[in-house]
């Protein structure tokens, strides 16, 4: 298929290359940025545009990889209407795009352009206009995912706010978890055993199986002697909001009590 990537951010890096090996043929580029189209282009071998309006107009697929708030504005200033729209976001609905056929594939995972990612292990949650659209947005990411899912804007918001959670702010942990260790000269590759050992865990347990630490056992004495230590005020907010959730999700996993006759 000739597909145009509109984005030249992370995203569009990782899945022009995936698309490109899977053998479609990528035409063109657009940014906003001449510096990060001609980088990608570059990449890809095609062409690069920085007007929307200079669109190539001939392509099979245009995929919008683009910051959220921009995306439908975006989408309905391209009008090409015989080609298929497909935006990448996991919080934009479906019907975002107001005429032509249009879709979603959103892959599900953290994108940044040094490291590299195995496309065939993403899973790959798509969404049409009609049910041809789905099958077309099923037969192309097929080409680059073994993992593909047919779900509703709903459930995708709702995965997004999921994977919000598993990811971006466990990131923000590391961060706080790093500074920690700053203050005392330790490096963060101390923690990575610890962090490797709790990622893998959950591949055999459930998360609230898999949780251990004062918080769940509620170590009154110990969760002060933390919280008097974290100068800054938003460390202490987190730690305790956080505590207190696994504490609560403890106590409702607990059986109760067998009362003998």
């Amino acid at each position: 298929m000739k597909i145009v990537l509109v984005g030249a951010g992370n995203l569009s890096t990782h899945l022009g290359k995936a698309l490109q090996e899977a053998h479609h043929n990528i035409v063109q580029v657009y940014s906003r940025t001449e510096a990060s189209a001609v980088t990608l282009a570059h990449q890809l071998a095609c062409s690069h545009t920085t007007d929307l309006q200079a669109l190539s107009r001939d392509a099979d697929i245009y995929i919008y990889a683009l910051k959220d708030d921009i995306v439908q504005q975006v989408m309905n200033e391209v009008n090409i209407p015989n080609a298929l729209h497909l935006h990448t976001a996991g919080s934009i609905p479906l019907h975002c795009k107001q005429e032509g056929r249009y879709g979603v594939m959103y892959p599900l995972q953290t994108f940044s352009k040094e490291r590299p990612v195995n496309f065939q292990e993403i899973p790959i949650f798509i969404e049409g206009d009609s049910e041809d659209t789905l099958q077309t947005i099923h037969q192309l990411a097929h080409t680059i995912s073994q993992s593909i899912y047919t779900i509703s804007s709903q459930q995708r918001q709702q995965l997004h706010l999921a994977a919000i959670f598993a990811c971006n702010f466990v990131n923000c942990m590391y961060a706080n978890a790093a500074e920690l260790l700053r203050d005392i000269h330790l490096p963060f590759d101390v923690l990575m055993p610890l962090i490797q050992e709790t990622a893998s865990k959950v591949r055999s347990l459930t998360p609230e199986a898999a949780q251990t630490g004062p918080a769940k056992r509620y170590d009154k004495n110990i969760l002060q002697q933390h919280i008097d230590k974290l100068s800054s005020p938003n460390q202490q907010a987190i730690y305790r909001l956080l505590s207190e959730d696994i504490h609560q999700r403890h106590l409702q996993a607990v059986p109760a009590p067998h009362l003998e006759k």
